[in-house]
């Protein structure tokens, strides 16, 4: 991985290259901090690959830190599922952190500032706490509870956390300006009342910080120099710098932020994703439909290809609303270099070769890979029957149409010419088998009298073997499926978008090779597109591809 893989020239990087020139930091710190309450998607791919990648330019360092402060939605699983695919995409932390390694400097934190003044006990109900806390244009009204002494807050902050009070009862608020323009400076909470298991902790604590006081402080503790959020943090960002300077924190880190992703016939958030999932809409978070690290790596996107797509896109404060054809052309583009090559027939008419001869047939060997020699090459050698797609036939061919037709003359790839004599078709009139023959004469050459404008590809029956293949499309059929509304105003459920023809299981045939493949081997199946061999069920014994992505973007056709 080098430098050059990283987007540049954006303002992140501009404010670090000023900051080390005029030594503000020895060292650069970032950090990618996941909650871990779902399945990372394609946005946290571009964080991942920003917060990473400065460290990477910059000989920094980059802390992953779960940001696990909601323990009824947090578990291990998302944990391990979020530290594969750091490591997928490439990455390797600097050190491996939590928000609950915090609790007891929070918690201390939170005793100071209400020794300070700056935060009491409040009882208020959440339904009440926002109902005073006022509009954009109307100023909120002090809690009744807002001016009780600091030593009887502390009393009480100190029998929430002994587990006195029932969940809900009482919270703790931190003293700033009920009338403050930005309303999330209107007193907000920082620690609740929640008696519930977390993943790390048990049940050591019944209280818990709210994300606001605790993301803050948990850079300040781990040295973060650069804490870069997207743009929905920016009117939060007073209240994280107030946090840090009214308790003595290690350090001052200071929050950047830039526009988050949004992805056309897709969604990114983990509330709906979850949605998917809990509704069987989809196999799970990996189904390959879903725009997850880990259904993506299922579907075949490789993680060059997604490091190549998170440059394209950029960063900037800018809408960065990004069609499909984007991301799809990074991991069509990173897999035409690397891909090998190979031919399968998804949708097969049988060829009988009429004048077949073996004595005279030659087989030939075709490259894995036109441009990287090092792949190997494999020998094809016709046989009297193989199979062809059906695509590849017309018995009436529209305008400009370059392969098969009654008559005609095609090339099969990597053999001979071959020209079709008769079609066979059932009482229905379909095209049930063709007869065809040969020029034996056009081996790796073309002939001498005409020329043959089509090559089609083809597999010999009688080594072919059969394999099942999962055509995916896009899971929605509208641009931005959690954004539409009715008539009267209200957001349609995102569901009624779902894409029926997402997904298509076939039987195909195949060269032999799928024998041997392991899971998750890349290949390009020659005029068709890439496809993957299944992560989890593709045996030797029983192939399984995942079509990845086209060989174009087919979709503004459709």
């Amino acid at each position: 991985m080098n430098k050059e893989e990283f987007a540049d020239n954006h303002f992140i990087r501009s404010i670090i290259e000023e900051d080390l020139n005029n030594q503000k930091y020895q060292q650069i710190i970032t950090r990618f901090p996941p909650e871990p309450n779902g399945y990372l998607h394609v946005g946290h791919a571009k964080s991942i690959c920003l917060n990473f990648g400065l460290a990477h330019i910059y000989d920094g360092k980059c802390n992953l830190r779960f940001d696990d402060t909601n323990p009824e939605k947090e578990s291990d699983e998302y944990v391990r599922s979020i530290k594969e695919d750091v490591k997928w995409l490439g990455f390797q932390w600097a050190e491996e952190r939590y928000a609950s390694d915090y609790f007891e400097q929070l918690y201390q934190y939170a005793e100071s500032l209400i020794q300070k003044g700056l935060a009491y006990v409040d009882e208020l109900s959440a339904d009440e706490i926002r109902e005073m806390r006022g509009t954009l244009t109307q100023a909120g009204t002090d809690s009744p509870y807002r001016n009780r002494p600091n030593d009887e807050s502390l009393d009480l902050f100190r029998r929430m956390r002994a587990g006195e009070f029932a969940d809900g009862s009482k919270t703790l608020r931190l003293k700033i300006d009920m009338s403050a323009g930005n309303l999330n400076m209107r007193d907000p909470v920082i620690y609740r009342i929640r008696r519930a298991h977390h993943h790390r902790t048990g049940d050591k604590w019944c209280i818990y910080p709210m994300y606001d006081y605790t993301h803050c402080l948990s850079d300040a503790i781990e040295h973060i120099t650069h804490s870069i959020c997207t743009l929905e943090f920016e009117a939060h960002r007073p209240l994280y710098d107030w946090v840090v300077q009214h308790v003595d924190a290690p350090s001052e880190p200071h929050q950047y932020e830039f526009s988050r992703l949004e992805l056309l016939y897709s969604i990114t958030s983990k509330r709906k994703l979850n949605q998917l999932v809990q509704q069987q809409h989809v196999s799970g978070w990996d189904d390959p439909r879903m725009p997850t690290i880990s259904g993506m790596r299922r579907r075949g996107y490789t993680p060059a290809g997604l490091r190549l797509f998170a440059k394209r896109v950029g960063i900037s404060k800018s809408e960065n609303v990004v069609d499909m054809d984007v991301l799809e052309g990074a991991i069509r583009e990173d897999l035409s270099n690397n891909a090998p090559r190979l031919m399968a027939v998804l949708n097969p008419i049988k060829v009988e070769i009429t004048n077949f001869d073996a004595t005279r047939i030659e087989g030939k060997t075709a490259p894995y890979h036109p441009e990287k020699p090092e792949y190997g090459e494999r020998e094809l050698k016709l046989s009297q029957t193989i199979y062809i797609e059906r695509d590849d036939f017309a018995i009436e061919p529209p305008k400009g149409w370059k392969r098969l037709i009654v008559g005609g003359e095609v090339r099969l790839r990597h053999s001979y010419v071959m020209k079709c004599d008769e079609v066979v078709c059932d009482n229905s009139g379909s095209v049930l088998s063709l007869k065809c023959s040969i020029d034996y004469d056009t081996l790796g050459k073309n002939p001498e009298d005409r020329k043959v404008k089509g090559v089609i590809h083809w597999l010999p029956t009688d080594d072919a073997i059969q394999a099942n293949i999962r055509l995916y499309d896009r899971l929605f059929t509208e641009p931005r499926p959690d954004a539409v509304r009715s008539k009267d105003g209200e957001y349609v459920d995102f569901t009624k978008f779902l894409n029926p023809n997402s997904i298509q299981t076939i039987k195909a045939w195949i060269e032999p090779i799928a024998k041997t493949l392991p899971p998750e081997s890349h290949w390009q199946f020659e005029r068709l597109g890439y496809f993957v061999t299944d992560r989890f069920d593709h045996t030797p014994d029983k192939p399984i591809f995942n079509r990845t992505v086209t060989l174009r973007d087919t979709w503004q056709k459709k």
